[in-house]
């Protein structure tokens, strides 16, 4: 359920006009090689090998052709793929006729001129589009002037795209807000006229009575849905101190949900857990949540609409490929000074669990500890108009053991983090994600209206 629509890159080579075809051919063809290798199962290659000579713009009659087809191809963002020198005007036109992410780059070159013999000069190139495109007010990430099959070089197009995915997946976003956030929880306050007016996120109202009503109902029929969910619940985990009354209604809620996730083309959504769902069907969506996590929905408590926000970013930020949890900066580990509890009553994904863990649910919550391994976490948010985002990096370490969802997560420096999180425009709730992926998410907030808050930057505490 994934959402798996791929990446449709654009894919721009281009030269100098006096400069050697056949040269500038070999290292497109160089080029494509790597790139082609990488992650081609979240993104497709647009080229323009039917318009232009070896598939490389370098023309003035080359422009209308290739910003017709990449129109017509509908691409997500542009790969500016310099053979050589390049040509600014070419680079620009077909450029600034699309308002996506940019990735400005050219190999290596290996020797300098010498007399009677011209080099790539790609690198020299590479300095006169920035300025062009500057100029035109165009915005555009860049890697090193590295060498095609460089580590380095893969790493930054990587990151490239999982930029660019982030910013082609808040595009037209639709946040479901089912139910009003929990009168207590003054800090989750946000707004739908900042969302619509900064990015275009609309945020969808839908009725906590429909979904409640058609749950009770669903959860006594005889819906081959539910009680196929309901085995499915007691095959992963130990569900012995629930009712099965109980399963059928978390089975069904799960249903509906999804239904009205569907029916309103919503692929996010903020949640009244806190009181309502225990109140009016006797449990509380804990479960679902964790569900939904684990096939590409994410789900944010406590009606948090910046944090449904956050945990597509988070998402996105992986391509799509996993499963995000969402949870809540507890208390700080009482035996590691940099290490914080993450922890949420039981919306965790059962996908993330650490296989030594014994799965169990408890008053309808998930109870198991996470995984092992590198984890990234954000959180954006929203004061007085402006946006701001926050992240780092770290790993999950071991820690007390405790109850509900919990992963114990250590950072270079939490104090900074901490700073952060205080002096800044910040709540207690972040999304989390397995892997590294801070600096595509600074990336980001280049092409958005967005600030980037670097952990550290806040005068340190007294």
């Amino acid at each position: 359920m994934f959402y798996k629509n791929k990446l449709r890159l654009g894919v721009l080579p281009i030269k100098r006009s006096y400069l050697s075809l056949e040269m500038a051919a070999a290292e497109k063809e160089k080029m494509f090689s790597t790139v082609s290798s990488l992650k081609s199962e979240s993104v497709t290659l647009i080229d323009i090998d039917d318009i232009c000579k070896k598939g490389i713009a370098y023309r003035e009659e080359d422009i209308d052709p290739v910003i017709e087809k990449f129109k017509r191809e509908r691409i997500d963002a542009i790969f500016l793929m310099h053979c050589d020198f390049g040509e600014e005007e070419i680079a620009v036109k077909v450029i600034r006729s699309f308002q996506l992410p940019v990735l400005l780059w050219g190999p290596r070159d290996q020797r300098p001129n010498k007399p009677g013999r011209y080099g790539r000069d790609t690198q020299c190139g590479m300095f006169a589009d920035s300025k062009v495109l500057l100029r035109n007010h165009i915005t555009f990430s860049y890697v090193y002037n590295v060498e095609t099959d460089s580590d380095e070089f893969k790493e930054g197009y990587i990151n490239f795209l999982r930029t660019a995915t982030i910013v082609r997946d808040l595009k037209n976003l639709r946040i479901a807000q089912i139910g009003q956030r929990p009168r207590q929880f003054m800090s989750v306050i946000a707004s739908e006229a900042a969302l619509m007016e900064k990015f275009g996120i609309e945020v969808v109202p839908i009725s906590a009575h429909d979904i409640i009503s058609k749950t009770i109902s669903l959860a006594d029929s005889k819906d081959t849905f539910v009680s196929e969910s309901v085995l499915q619940m007691k095959n992963k985990m130990d569900c012995s101190s629930m009712q099965d009354d109980q399963l059928r209604r978390i089975a069904a809620l799960k249903k509906v949900v999804l239904g009205k996730m569907e029916e309103t083309g919503c692929r996010s959504g903020a949640i009244e857990c806190w009181s309502l769902f225990p109140d009016a069907i006797g449990v509380p969506p804990c479960m679902v949540v964790s569900e939904f996590a684990d096939i590409g929905i994410p789900l944010a408590c406590e009606t948090d609409l910046n944090g449904a926000l956050t945990s597509v970013i988070a998402q996105s930020v992986g391509l799509n490929e996993q499963p995000i949890f969402f949870a809540d900066l507890t208390i700080r580990n009482p035996q590691n000074d940099d290490s914080e509890l993450l922890w949420h009553c039981g919306p965790f994904p059962y996908s993330l669990k650490d296989n030594a863990c014994r799965a169990r649910m408890v008053e309808g919550q998930a109870t198991w500890q996470l995984k092992k391994g590198d984890i990234t976490i954000l959180r954006c948010d929203e004061l007085m108009g402006k946006y701001y985002l926050t992240a780092t990096e770290g790993k999950a370490v071991d820690g007390p053991s405790t109850t509900g969802s919990y992963v114990w997560f250590q950072t270079k420096d939490w104090k900074e983090m901490e700073e952060t999180f205080i002096y800044g425009p910040y709540i207690h709730h972040v999304a989390g994600i397995y892997g590294k992926y801070r600096r595509a998410i600074e990336e980001v907030t280049r092409y958005l209206p967005i600030k980037w808050d670097q952990p550290g930057n806040y005068p340190k505490s007294l």
